[in-house]
């Protein structure tokens, strides 16, 4: 049997990839990455005409063909009817990318029961739709591959001095969602490994789009390592090697992209 080159394992011509958020700041990059890579790219998004019109704007070459699905991650009928919709377009899934995250700008201060509980969906989306793949690959007897999308602030606590008196502190409820994000990883790693299907986390750090405070985003800047924030291409590299052949004796861990932010 011949080894297979480095562009062989990081091919994915011929896969579909699943994207949940994919229009947003870092999920536009990470599809983008995806088709690059080759993969025919199914963007989701609650507003099916931005997902379509994210989708048409991906690259493309040969044979290669996005599109984009309604798919709202925390309602369960949505979920089912995007996951389908995504097959009924590309013919199979092979990839889910679970990127799409929802969330209320509260802190330990003000947060709300019902907020708390609702922003804790977002992980019940996750399981749902990854449950939806590896069942899918299943019935087809094909490899199958689920990245969730972690942070840095599920594995460390964040520094209260980076938000004070500029903005909300960073929610308390988001630490418990991507600590448990990255806990369920591992659980559905072992149970699906059987099954040839790979379960990983992305853990991006601090990648603050346009829209964050200035002056927050420079106190971050001093807590890192590197002393500046993360570019959403650099979560491209990482995320290619989850999904495709690079990564096919890779399953269960938490790939943090942090700049050094937690080998403090």
């Amino acid at each position: 049997m011949s080894e297979p080159t480095i562009q062989e394992l990081f091919d994915l011509t011929g896969r579909v990839a699943l994207i949940t958020g994919g229009t947003g700041f870092l999920g536009s990059s990470m599809s983008r990455g995806l088709a690059e890579a080759g993969a025919n790219v199914v963007i989701a998004s609650r507003d099916v005409a931005r997902a379509t019109s994210a989708a048409e704007a991906l690259p493309r070459k040969g044979d290669q063909k996005h599109f984009g699905v309604q798919l709202d991650h925390l309602n369960e009928d949505s979920l089912n009817s995007g996951f389908d919709a995504a097959v009924a377009a590309a013919g199979q899934v092979d990839i889910l990318i679970n990127n799409g995250q929802q969330g209320h700008a509260m802190d330990l201060a003000n947060v709300t029961f019902d907020a708390f509980s609702k922003d804790l969906q977002n992980a019940s989306g996750y399981f749902c739709l990854a449950r939806r793949l590896r069942d899918h690959t299943v019935s087809r007897d094909v490899a199958g591959s689920v990245v969730m999308i972690g942070s840095m602030y599920g594995v460390v606590g964040s520094y209260p001095d980076a938000y004070e008196e500029i903005c909300t502190a960073s929610p308390v409820q988001y630490h418990a969602l991507k600590g448990g994000v990255i806990h369920m990883t591992r659980h559905l790693a072992v149970y699906w490994a059987k099954d040839n299907v790979r379960v990983n986390c992305l853990s991006p750090g601090p990648f603050p789009s346009e829209k964050a405070p200035q002056e927050m985003v420079e106190r971050l800047k001093k807590k890192s390592p590197m002393q500046r924030m993360g570019h959403p291409h650099e979560l491209k590299g990482a995320l290619l090697l989850m999904v495709s052949d690079a990564g096919s004796y890779l399953t269960g861990q938490n790939l943090l992209i942090d700049g050094g932010w937690t080998a403090w």
